[in-house]
């Protein structure tokens, strides 16, 4: 069994507040109903959805998970936020996922996403009703991408 993950691991208030600000920036949404006296990413770490992005580079890196996010992919902080994003589709998945990830890059987000995924230990989910957004900040400059949804299925 996987050790529990720290709570808040890595993150940082200002990407927690990133995540937020830019969800809300395409949906018009709240991400989640925040008490403004607490830590943003202490609430997403522990939030009952999972939440993750992954950042810019060519072969996207993943560099947040909350604490659901990383136990269904069966990882630590720090092995999640090494690993290229693509990595959490099987092979046969990724084209489509790619042609998704494009579609947000053009769109701001989408809502109501659905796709098999895989955990570090070869567990196959598949994941509904996702939404992933552009994580965009006030000034406009890019910083990837995130994802989350409370639903999936174990294959």
């Amino acid at each position: 069994m996987m050790p529990l993950p720290q709570s808040g691991a890595g993150a940082t208030e200002a990407h927690a507040r990133l995540l937020v600000e830019s969800y809300r920036k395409w949906t018009g949404k709240a991400l989640l109903p925040l008490v403004q006296s607490e830590s943003v990413k202490e609430q997403l770490f522990e939030a009952s959805i999972v939440i993750l992005s992954h950042g810019t580079e060519a072969d996207p890196i993943l560099n947040y998970g909350n604490r659901r996010g990383l136990e269904l992919w069966d990882m630590e902080w720090e092995r999640f936020t090494s690993t290229p994003s693509r990595l959490t589709a099987e092979p046969m998945e990724r084209e489509e996922r790619d042609r998704f990830f494009e579609a947000v890059t053009a769109n701001g987000y989408v809502d109501n996403y659905t796709g098999i995924r895989i955990s570090s230990s070869g567990r196959r989910f598949y994941i509904v009703n996702a939404t992933v957004w552009n994580l965009v900040d006030d000034a406009g400059a890019y910083h990837g991408q995130a994802a989350t949804f409370s639903e999936y299925q174990y294959l």
